[in-house]
């Protein structure tokens, strides 16, 4: 699994994940999701657009990031699921609680996991 964080300024950071994301490989996707640093009104925007694979091992480091971006008073969207990403968090529910971006178009929701 590829990883690459860009940050866009102090408080805007985008980080691309590519590859499978499955119980091997998500210690290291959170191990490098850690370093982000967490502050008051950050926006993280994970791009998943190079993303072939993720099992619940990897669904698991993204709520828990989430989260740690939501009580740290940030916000944090996903963009670019492919469509069987995008079923895989529909199925989950988490689609009604994460913002991910719709072809263009937003989805906000931050009731809390």
């Amino acid at each position: 699994m590829d990883f690459k964080l860009e940050t866009v300024d102090v408080q805007k950071s985008i980080a691309y994940v590519s590859g499978e994301i499955d119980a091997f490989t998500a210690p290291k996707l959170r191990e490098q999701l850690t370093n982000i640093k967490l502050t008051e009104s950050v926006q993280i925007e994970l791009d998943f657009r190079d993303v072939v694979y993720m099992d619940s091992t990897g669904l698991g480091v993204i709520v828990a990031f989430y989260k740690n971006v939501i009580s740290a008073g940030g916000d944090m969207k996903l963009r670019r699921l492919s469509p069987r990403l995008r079923r895989l968090f529909n199925i989950t529910g988490l689609s009604d609680i994460m913002n991910i971006e719709d072809e263009g178009k937003e989805t906000t929701n931050h009731e809390g996991i």
